[in-house]
């Protein structure tokens, strides 16, 4: 499938909502354990503001995934190391778009002059671990038995990527 990445705007949205709450509602992906409401696309745009993010759009233009980086931390000792968020749409994993996606966010990181890049991922999302590792990340830490969702407790897994 051809995707184009352009930058995330206000018309975005609705779609990137819903990719977010079906991962919400059906899987370890997303940690909230309710649906989040409108406001939260406000937050996202908050979070990466000075940051690359992207609405990946398939050919007909549909919004079939996001992706963003944000500071990992406000204090300047971090400058250089930004945390990275994207999902995509259920039909469109396992296709290399994630793949794609992922780079096209570390090389827009890169030129920024960022060097390193996390990831934090549930324990219980075995697919993100395996595709984060095989995308050059390492695991760099590991919070046992701090989250909670749908009655099963999971990990946190931090992930580290050096560019």
């Amino acid at each position: 499938m051809n995707v184009t990445f352009s930058p995330m705007t206000p018309e975005d949205r609705r779609p990137i909502l819903e990719i977010f709450n079906h991962h919400v509602e059906t899987s370890f992906a997303a940690y909230p354990d309710a649906p989040v409401p409108d406001g939260f696309y406000d937050r996202l745009l908050e979070m990466c503001r000075g940051y690359p993010n992207v609405a990946v759009r398939d050919e007909s233009g549909e919004v079939v995934g996001f992706g963003l980086l944000r500071a990992y931390s406000p204090m300047g000792s971090f400058a250089k190391t930004a945390e990275i968020t994207y999902f995509l749409r259920e039909s469109c994993t396992g296709s290399g778009i994630g793949a794609r996606l992922l780079e096209h966010l570390l090389e827009r990181g890169r030129a920024q002059g960022l060097r390193q890049v996390l990831a934090s991922v549930s324990s219980r999302n075995e697919g993100s671990l395996r595709f984060h590792e095989r995308h050059g990340f390492v695991e760099c830490g590991r919070f046992r038995g701090i989250g909670f969702k749908r009655g099963e407790p999971f990990d946190v897994v931090y992930l580290q990527r050096a560019l």
